[in-house]
């Protein structure tokens, strides 16, 4: 729900499968009928009647404005800069919002390797905003991550503008318990939101960094009855998701 909040009508956003296109089509369905969704495997302006299980799910071309080739989806649309939003999850996100999903541990000894960057790293270079859905725990948000597979604010080799990076990276993260937001002043997340009942400190807890909290500090409004009807009855009725 509160992912589907930080879409705009008319954003053309390069969206997965899960939580993220559920996320969008709640948003279609509410505030931004007008939602322009881009799948990698090539369904551009993609209205599926059922939520898609893969990313080859042909549910996807169905009534799609046009099918393109992947190479066509990341290099005239993503790098050729016309992508609004682009959405990211990982296995760890680290203080500046920069994603592992790569290894966990040592790269050549590895305690867990995992799929690797896909897409996900050009997504952060250039989409114009990148949205990144994750439960918060310290596991998952370390001070820093164990492998850079895709750019956040600022990482050892320097800054998105000293890197000359075009878009602008993980601008919210969107957790279980708050929002997080890169500082305008260096980059490095705070907390700039908590849902109703959660406490800052407690927050603070389940990040492996000493988190700051924004001064105005927001509490996000719950749910509407409409939202909800939506996702557990209309965009999910068989909780695949949810």
């Amino acid at each position: 729900m509160r992912a589907a909040r930080e879409l705009h009508d008319g954003d053309v956003v390069f969206v997965g499968i899960g939580l993220p296109n559920l996320a969008c089509n709640l948003a279609r369905a509410t505030h931004a009928p007008n939602l322009v969704l881009i799948y990698e495997s090539g369904a551009v302006g993609a209205k599926p009647e059922r939520l898609p299980v893969s990313i080859g799910d042909p549910a996807l071309v169905t009534d799609s404005l046009g099918v393109a080739s992947m190479s066509e989806v990341f290099q005239w649309y993503l790098q050729g800069g016309r992508i609004q939003v682009g959405f990211l999850g990982g296995a760890q996100i680290d203080r500046f919002g920069n994603i592992n999903s790569t290894v966990i541990g040592p790269y050549a000894h590895p305690k867990v390797r995992l799929p690797g960057s896909g897409g996900a790293c050009e997504i952060a270079i250039h989409a114009k905003r990148v949205i990144v859905v994750a439960p918060l725990s310290a596991r998952t948000f370390p001070k820093d991550v164990d492998f850079l597979t895709s750019p956040g604010q600022v990482n050892k080799y320097g800054t998105r503008r000293s890197l000359d990076l075009p878009g602008g990276g993980p601008v919210r993260i969107v957790t279980d318990v708050g929002i997080l937001a890169p500082s305008l002043e260096d980059g490095e997340l705070e907390l700039v939101a908590i849902y109703p009942g959660v406490k800052a400190e407690d927050v603070k807890q389940k990040v492996g960094w000493p988190l700051r909290v924004r001064r105005d500090l927001v509490t996000v409004e719950p749910p509407s009855a409409e939202e909800l009807h939506l996702l557990r009855d209309v965009l999910d009725p068989d909780h695949l998701y949810l």
